[in-house]
């Protein structure tokens, strides 16, 4: 069900809290402010949290003849949301499967929802290199998919676990578009001064050492940690902001 959707985008990780589906977000809201149509599939099984993030929980999700029916976050309908969280009955409830079935719910939320036209869909993916990213690659051999974002953090060890993403990558034939460092230092939210809390520039060194493009860094800001639970782009809540400057070029170098 991908034919009308023109972009397919992977935020990938081989590092679990790196903050995948807050890049997913913020990435959907700033293509949003482009002037895109976008869509934003979650697939994470063990951690669907674009809902949450959202705002969205409790809401219902449908089927049609043509499949499931994603969530529109507003009238206009330029961003289209479908998660696997939608399924949950609480937050706190846990996806208790074994591969078999996480493999069918993958593909299904990989093949089986009625996008309309859409200009770009993020796939906020799980963790690792595990049965669930092999089906996640071996259905996007079926579709164009541009190539995939790797999300990290600073520190060395999420660097190690990520470089086996990378790999993965490599290995199976995804392009990989480029790796966003998060968590890159701390904003004051008095002073507006960064402090470089982990290790620094992590991202950088890792893009190097695999020859892959650096896209950028993003600090943690807890400012903001205060858009959660709304669909309101870092662009235009604090346009002044370094996550604000960081995924306006992100939006320029994947759309040049």
């Amino acid at each position: 069900m991908l034919d009308k959707v023109k972009h397919v985008i992977l935020v990938l990780s081989g590092k679990g809290g790196v903050g995948k589906s807050t890049v997913s977000t913020q990435l959907s809201f700033a293509l949003r402010e482009a002037g895109l149509k976008v869509g934003l599939l979650d697939i994470d099984l063990c951690g669907p949290s674009v809902p949450y993030l959202l705002g969205l929980e409790g809401r219902d999700i449908y089927q049609c003849d043509e499949g499931w029916v994603p969530i529109y976050t507003d009238d206009t309908k330029t961003l289209a949301v479908m998660s696997i969280g939608f399924l949950l009955k609480n937050r706190n409830d846990p996806v208790i499967w074994r591969g078999p079935k996480k493999t069918m719910m993958i593909k299904q939320f990989l093949t089986d929802v009625k996008w309309d036209e859409l200009d770009y869909l993020i796939i906020d993916t799980p963790p690792g290199t595990s049965d669930e990213h092999i089906t996640v690659m071996e259905c996007m051999r079926e579709v164009k998919c541009d190539g995939a974002i790797i999300v990290t953090t600073p520190q060395g060890v999420a660097l190690d676990d990520v470089r086996k993403e990378i790999t993965f990558c490599k290995k199976t034939g995804i392009p990989i578009l480029g790796i966003v460092e998060n968590m890159s230092g701390f904003v004051c939210p008095h002073c507006a001064n960064c402090t470089n809390i982990f290790s620094t520039e992590g991202g950088v060194e890792l893009a190097k050492l695999t020859g892959v493009p650096h896209l950028g860094t993003v600090p943690i800001d807890p400012r903001v940690s205060v858009l959660n639970g709304t669909t309101r782009s870092v662009l235009t809540e604090l346009p002044e902001s370094g996550t604000a400057a960081t995924f306006k070029i992100l939006v320029e170098k994947l759309t040049a």
